[in-house]
C-alpha cells in the first residue's frame, strides 16, 4: 500500500463539517510536508455540534457488516438493504494504534484516526469494522475519531474505547462493550479528544488497572489526568497531579493540545483486587508548561493519590510510548516532535525506576530528520526483544531505518525492514507491536495501514500489508454510469486522487495519476460513457488545481492544456464538473464563476452565472451542476447559499449546453432553504427530459419541468442533530414501477435519520438501511443502473460501500 502525504485540505465542506461538528472534517493536523494519508473525509449530514443526548447511552448495535435484523417497523419487507460490503481499495488511512490483549492469543484491536475502530478477524484473516452501528449515525460522526482503546487483561471480551475526532468538538465519548465490540453503551466524559489531532498515535491514553479493573486511568489532551473507580461510567481529575484545564486559546496554541501523554502500570501481576499502586504518566511539554509541571514523567507509589516528577535524561521532548517488560524493565521513547511521522532528535532508554541507559540516539544527520515512534517487548533480561520503530524516515534504501530489532535489550540492534522482501513502509512508523503470542509476528502502522512480518527472527524478513478490510479512503465525490458501461463508478477522493472502478473486489487501476492527489469532482457523458472528466489538486507538485480527460473509458489520459479562471488557486471541494457531451464539460471549482469549454480544456469561457458571495467564517462556496442526460443543451446549476446563514438556495438553467444561464424563478418561489455546499445535492433522472430532485439540506424538491417550478416533499425534516435530506441518488428502478429511477435520499424522516428509497416518484418512502449500518454518516452516495437495490455510500472515514 502506497503511503499518502498528509495535508490540511482546505474544503468547502471540510469547514461545514468541523463548525457543525459532525467529525468528518478535513485531513488530520501534522506536517503538512510530510508523506501519509491525509485521513480526509466529507463530514456527514449532522447539524449541531452537540449529539443528542448527555450522560451515560444505552445503544447497542452490531459493528460488523453483515447480515442484520430489520428493526424498523415502518419499513416494507424486503426494502431494507442489510448487508453491505466494502468497495475495494486496500487501507487508504492512517491506522493510529494496535492493542493486543495480552493473553488471549489472536484478539487484536486497531484504532483509526477518522474511520472507527476494527477487530482482527483470524478465521478469514481479515478486519472486522467495530464502529459501524447504532452509535456512530450522522449526529455522531465525530466519534469516528479513535484516540485510545483499553483492553481488560481478565475478561477478553471486554473492550474501552475513547472516541473524538477534534479537541474544538467539544467532549468525547467512552464507549464500552462486554462482546469485544460487537455492541456498544457510551458515557460521555468531561473533556475533549483529538483522534485526529496531531500525537494521535500516542498512549495508550486510556489504561484498565490489571489488578483491579473497575479503575481506569485517562490521560486528556488538555486537562490532565483522569479517574474511573466504576468501570468508566463517572470520572474525577486527578488534581493531585494537576487541576489545570487548558483555554480554548491555548488549545488551538498546542495544536489540539498533547497533554498527559499515556499512562503505564508497574505490575507484573493481574487481578489481585488491590489497586496497583505504582503508576507513571507521561506529561507533555506544552500541557508541562501551562500546568506549571517540572517534568515530563510523573510517578505515583499509592495508586495515582499523589505524584511526584521523575528525572528523565532528557527533558521537553514528548514520550510517545512507554512499555513494561515481563522483569519490571521499562523501555522509553522520548521524541522531539508530536508527529505523526515524528522528526527528531529521539532517544530510546531503559528505565530500572531509578536508572536510565541509553540504548539509541536519533539526531538530523544529512538532510535526514529521524525521530522515533512505535515500541514493543518481549521476554526479560539480557534476551528482551525489542522492536522499534523509526518516524519520519521516508523511502527503503541500504543504510535506512524503519524498524530497528534487538534480541540483547537493547545493546545490539539490526534492521529488519528497509531493502527487505515484499511491502516496506516507511515514514509513520509511530505504534509498533509484537504479537504477544508470536515473537516473530510483529506489526506496525503507516499511513496507508499496516505492514507486518512474521519471520522477524530471519535474516531477510518478508513484510506485507495486513489491510485486507480496513477502507479509511475519503471519498468527495462520486458517479455512476449508465448501465453496460465497462466500470461501477468514478471516484474522487482526498489524497488518493481519481479512480475508476470495474471491479468492487479489487483495488483499481485505470486513474489519470498515481500521484498524490485530491480528486474533487468527475462526470461523464451519458450518451458515450467512455468520454470522462474529472478535476482535482496536483498535491505532488503544489501546482493546485488541475483537470483531465479521458476518450477510452480511463485507458488513457490528459490533463486540460489550460484551466479555467479560478481552477488553479480554488482547490476546495465545493466543485462541480458535468460533461453533457463528448469534448464538452462545465466545470465549476469552488468559489469561482463555472467555465465551459468544447475542445477538452485547450480554451475556457466564462458563463454568465453570478459570483457567489463569500460566506462568514471561511466556508468554501460552489455550483451544484447537473447535466440533462436526455437533452444535453440542458444544464442546471445549483447554488445552496453555501451556510444555513448564507443565502436563500437558487437554481439556475441553461439550454445551451452550460454557456448561458438563467435563474429559475420557481426555485426563488420554492424559498430553497440555504445550506453547506456538503449538506445539498442536484440531481436529474436520466431517462426523461427535465426532470430534476433537489436536497436543500432541511427536505426534497422535485421538478418536472427542468426547473421552471418546484414541488416541496414533506416527508423529510432536520432534527436530532441530523439534516432533513442532505443527499439524492437515482438508479435503476424496480421491476414493473411506475417511476423510471429508484430514488434514494438520505435525510431524517419521522426523527430517524438514514437512507430511505422511492419506487413511485417521491409519493412513499421505506428506509433502506438499518441501525446497524450508520458508518458514522454519509457524506456521499450514488446509485447503480445496472442493479436495483445497489447504492454505493461513503461512510465517515470508512470508505466506500456498498448495498446487497
Amino acid at each position: 500500500m502506497k503511503e499518502f502525504k498528509l495535508r490540511v485540505i482546505v474544503l468547502s465542506f471540510i469547514a461545514a463539517g468541523l463548525a457543525a461538528g459532525c467529525g468528518g472534517g478535513s485531513g488530520g493536523t501534522g506536517n503538512a510536508a510530510a508523506p501519509g494519508n491525509a485521513s480526509t473525509t466529507p463530514p456527514s449530514a449532522s447539524t449541531g455540534s452537540t449529539p443528542p443526548g448527555t450522560g451515560a447511552g444505552t445503544d447497542t448495535g452490531t459493528g460488523s457488516t453483515g447480515s442484520a435484523g430489520n428493526t424498523d417497523n415502518t419499513a416494507t419487507a424486503g426494502s431494507k438493504a442489510t448487508s453491505w460490503n466494502s468497495v475495494k481499495w486496500g487501507g487508504g488511512g492512517y491506522v493510529s494504534g494496535l492493542i493486543f490483549h495480552p493473553t488471549t492469543a489472536n484478539l487484536l484491536y486497531a484504532r483509526t484516526d477518522i474511520g472507527g475502530a476494527y477487530r482482527w478477524n483470524q478465521a478469514t484473516s481479515s478486519w472486522t469494522p467495530i464502529t459501524d452501528g447504532l452509535g456512530f449515525g450522522a449526529a455522531e460522526s465525530k466519534y469516528h475519531g479513535i484516540e485510545s482503546i483499553a483492553l481488560d487483561p481478565n475478561n477478553d471480551q471486554l473492550v474501552y474505547m475513547a472516541t473524538g475526532m477534534y479537541t474544538f468538538e467539544g467532549n468525547g465519548r467512552l464507549y464500552v462493550s462486554s462482546d469485544r465490540g460487537d455492541h456498544w453503551t457510551h458515557v460521555d466524559l468531561p473533556f475533549p479528544l483529538g483522534g485526529n489531532n496531531g500525537g494521535r498515535a500516542m498512549g495508550e491514553r486510556l489504561m484498565v488497572d490489571p489488578n483491579k479493573p473497575s479503575i481506569l486511568f485517562y490521560g486528556s489532551r488538555t486537562a490532565g489526568l483522569w479517574k474511573s473507580a466504576d468501570s468508566g461510567q463517572t470520572w474525577s481529575q486527578v488534581n493531585s497531579l494537576s487541576a489545570v484545564k487548558l483555554t480554548s486559546d491555548q488549545i488551538s496554541a498546542a495544536g489540539g493540545g498533547m497533554g498527559v501523554e499515556l499512562v503505564v502500570y508497574d505490575t507484573g501481576t493481574k487481578g489481585s483486587g488491590a489497586a496497583t499502586q505504582t503508576i507513571y504518566a507521561a506529561v507533555a511539554p506544552d500541557y508541562a508548561s501551562v500546568a506549571g509541571l517540572s517534568a515530563n514523567l510523573y510517578k505515583s507509589t499509592d495508586g495515582g493519590a499523589t505524584w511526584a516528577p521523575v528525572a528523565t535524561p532528557v527533558s521537553g521532548y514528548h514520550i510517545p510510548h512507554m512499555v513494561r517488560a515481563a522483569d519490571g524493565m521499562f523501555y522509553v521513547v522520548f521524541t522531539k516532535d508530536a508527529g505523526p511521522g515524528a522528526g527528531g532528535p529521539g532517544r530510546f532508554y531503559k528505565f530500572d525506576g531509578t536508572t536510565w541507559t541509553l540504548l539509541k540516539s536519533e539526531d538530523p544527520n544529512g538532510g535526514t530528520n529521524f525521530g522515533l515512534g512505535g515500541v514493543s517487548v518481549q521476554g526479560s533480561g539480557a534476551t528482551t526483544r525489542i522492536a522499534l520503530g523509526v518516524t519520519n524516515s521516508w523511502g527503503s534504501w541500504s543504510g535506512q531505518q524503519i524498524v530497528q530489532l534487538s534480541d540483547d535489550a537493547g545493546k545490539t540492534w539490526r534492521e529488519i525492514e528497509a531493502t527487505m522482501a515484499g511491502e516496506t513502509a516507511s515514514g509513520w512508523v509511530d505504534d509498533v507491536e509484537i504479537d504477544p503470542s508470536n515473537r516473530d509476528h510483529i506489526l506496525h502502522v503507516h499511513g496507508g495501514g499496516i505492514v507486518e512480518t512474521k519471520n522477524a527472527s530471519s535474516a531477510t524478513p518478508t513484510w506485507n500489508g495486513n489491510i485486507t478490510n480496513i477502507e479509511e479512503t475519503a471519498t468527495l465525490s462520486l458517479v455512476t454510469p449508465p448501465a453496460g458501461a465497462p466500470y461501477k463508478f468514478i471516484n474522487s477522493a482526498g489524497d488518493i486522487g481519481t479512480w475508476l472502478q470495474t471491479d468492487l473486489t479489487a483495488k483499481p487501476t485505470l486513474a489519470p495519476t498515481a500521484n498524490w492527489s485530491n480528486g474533487n469532482t468527475a462526470d461523464m457523458a451519458w450518451s458515450d460513457p467512455l468520454f470522462i472528466a474529472g478535476a482535482g489538486v496536483a498535491n505532488w507538485s503544489g501546482a493546485g488545481g488541475f483537470g483531465f480527460w479521458s476518450g477510452d473509458g480511463g485507458k488513457t489520459w490528459s490533463n486540460f492544456a489550460t484551466l479555467p479562471a479560478g481552477a488553479q488557486a480554488n482547490i476546495g471541494a465545493a466543485a462541480s464538473l458535468v460533461v453533457p457531451s463528448r469534448n464538452s464539460i462545465i466545470w465549476a471549482p469552488a468559489n469561482s464563476v463555472p467555465s465551459y469549454t468544447s475542445n477538452n480544456g485547450a480554451s475556457w469561457t466564462a458563463t454568465n452565472l453570478p459570483t457567489l458571495p463569500a460566506v462568514a467564517q471561511g466556508w468554501d462556496r460552489g455550483y451544484h451542476l447537473a447535466a440533462d442526460r436526455k437533452n444535453p443543451n440542458k444544464v442546471y446549476a445549483y447554488d445552496s447559499g453555501g451556510a444555513t446563514w448564507g443565502t436563500a438556495g437558487k437554481v439556475y438553467v441553461s439550454t445551451d449546453g452550460g454557456h448561458s444561464f438563467t435563474l429559475s424563478q420557481g426555485s426563488v418561489t420554492a424559498s430553497l432553504a440555504p445550506n453547506a455546499f456538503w449538506a445539498t445535492s442536484l440531481v436529474v433522472n436520466p431517462n426523461v427530459e427535465g426532470d430534476l430532485w433537489l436536497a436543500d439540506g432541511n427536505t426534497v424538491y422535485h421538478s418536472l419541468d427542468s426547473g421552471a417550478s418546484w414541488t416541496k416533499l414533506n416527508n423529510f425534516a432536520s432534527g436530532g442533530g441530523t439534516q432533513g435530506a442532505s443527499l439524492i441518488a437515482l438508479g435503476k428502478a424496480a421491476s414493473g414501477a411506475k417511476y423510471s429511477a429508484a430514488i434514494y435520499v438520505v435525510g431524517t424522516v419521522g426523527g430517524v435519520w438514514g437512507v430511505y428509497r422511492s419506487d413511485d416518484a417521491g409519493a412513499s418512502w421505506t428506509r433502506f438501511n438499518d441501525d446497524a449500518h450508520q458508518f458514522g454518516g454519509i457524506g456521499v452516495m450514488a446509485a447503480d443502473w445496472n442493479t436495483y437495490g445497489r447504492i454505493y455510500i461513503s461512510g465517515t472515514g470508512r470508505g466506500l460501500l456498498y448495498s446487497n
